[in-house]
């Protein structure tokens, strides 16, 4: 078990009356002083430059919070582009493999049963000369 410390007894003192009145005059003298220094023009001021100057921090410190709460929202944001832009990029690779020539002519003739015409089985049609108004 460890050791314990013991105390001494500490000695009370009785306040008298006429030290609480001092002390209680001094208080209300004291704050006489600091409520007419506050009365003074340039203390005015200074406490006026404080108050703009807290007011300027608390903005700096709200500016800086929105800030950051929008470049999350930004990066947020550029991630899903990002996907978008992948995506879109698979769909137009996906696109160019199921539309390539040899594979649309591969699936016709054998859903459909179409097969490339011959020579001798194309007709061209001449055009018509365009009809003009009068």
């Amino acid at each position: 078990m460890g050791a314990v410390a013991i105390e001494q007894p500490t000695k009370t003192t009785r306040i008298s009356k006429q030290r609480v009145r001092d002390g209680v005059a001094t208080a209300m003298r004291l704050s006489r002083q600091v409520f007419d220094t506050t009365c003074e023009a340039r203390v005015l001021v200074t406490l006026g430059l404080v108050a703009v100057l807290m007011l300027s921090a608390i903005g700096v410190v709200v500016s800086a919070h929105e800030n950051r709460e929008l470049f999350n929202t930004l990066s947020g944001l550029q991630q899903a582009r990002d996907g978008y832009q992948r995506e879109w990029s698979q769909l137009l690779l996906e696109q160019s493999a199921l539309s390539a020539h040899g594979r649309v002519e591969h699936l016709a003739a054998e859903r459909f049963n179409m097969v490339v015409p011959g020579r001798e089985d194309i007709v061209l049609v001449p055009m018509m000369k365009p009809v003009t108004a009068r």
